[in-house]
């Protein structure tokens, strides 16, 4: 990622678990352009099931701590994330058609 003021960011996702068609879950840290990775990290654990012919979702994040929960926050994670999901929706929307 590049914020605003031209910092870069680096993230490493290492995937942990893949059940196909129901479930993945994944090891994600932040980490320098050399991808190494900072100590701590959050696992994120992606469910997909189905409810009247429709795909539902869920994602669950686990943090290691209050203070990197507290960064992600601070870095925009909320309106990236929200950013990413209605861009999925348009993405399904045209698939769809």
């Amino acid at each position: 990622m590049v914020g605003p003021d031209g910092s870069e960011m680096w993230a490493l996702q290492t995937y942990t678990s893949i059940t196909p068609k129901t479930n993945f879950k994944m090891f994600n840290t932040f980490a320098d352009k050399d991808e190494n990775p900072q100590p701590t990290g959050s696992d994120w654990d992606y469910n997909f099931s189905e409810a009247n012919g429709k795909t539902l979702v869920s994602i669950s994040i686990y943090n290691e701590s209050l203070e990197r929960m507290e960064r992600m926050i601070e870095m925009g994670f909320k309106e990236g994330m929200s950013l990413t999901l209605v861009n999925l929706d348009d993405v399904l929307a045209k698939l769809t058609k």
